[in-house]
C-alpha cells in the first residue's frame, strides 16, 4: 500500500505552505504500510515558538482555501513547542528546532519512503543546523 495521491497532493500543499514561512529541514515519509491510522507524515522546524506557530497557521490556511481541508484535530497550540496538524490521510508535526533534535522523529520513520516534495521545500534541508552554527551553538547541541 501506498500514499494515495490525495495525501500526496496534501503532503506537497503544506510543504510549500511550511517553506514559504521559512520552516527547517522539512521532509516526508509514506507512512502507509507501517500505520493503518494515517497515509503520511510530513515534519518541519523552527527555531523559536512564534515561528513553529506561524507556519502551522499558514500551512492550515492554504489547505483550507487550496484544497478544502481542515485538521480534524491540532495539538499542542499552548506552548508552540511542537504542533500537530491531524487530516486523517496525512498527520504534520512542527516542532521546535530544540525538541526536534530531541524526539528525532526521522530516526522513527527512517525506513519508510520519502515523498518526493516541491524545490522550495528542499531547499529547506540542513537550514537548523546552518541556524545554530550562525547563532554559535555546537551542531548536535541545538536543545
Amino acid at each position: 500500500m501506498t500514499a494515495t495521491d490525495r495525501s500526496i497532493e496534501l503532503i506537497n500543499a503544506a510543504a510549500q505552505a511550511a517553506a514559504d514561512r521559512l520552516a527547517h529541514d522539512i521532509i516526508a515519509y509514506d507512512v502507509s504500510d507501517v500505520l493503518s491510522i494515517t497515509d503520511a507524515f510530513l515534519l518541519a522546524s523552527a527555531p523559536n515558538d512564534r515561528q513553529v506557530k506561524s507556519i502551522v497557521d499558514e500551512i492550515e490556511e492554504r489547505l483550507q482555501k487550496e484544497l478544502g481541508v481542515k485538521p480534524v484535530r491540532r495539538e499542542g497550540d499552548r506552548d508552540a513547542r511542537w504542533i500537530l496538524l491531524d487530516y486523517v490521510d496525512i498527520v504534520i508535526h512542527v516542532q521546535h528546532s530544540e525538541e526536534r533534535v530531541f524526539y528525532a522523529l526521522e530516526r522513527l520513520w527512517k525506513d519508510c519512503p520519502e515523498i518526493g516534495l516541491p524545490e522550495d521545500a528542499i531547499k529547506t534541508r540542513g537550514k537548523a543546523a546552518e541556524h545554530a552554527q550562525l547563532n554559535g551553538v555546537p551542531e548536535g547541541e541545538q536543545h
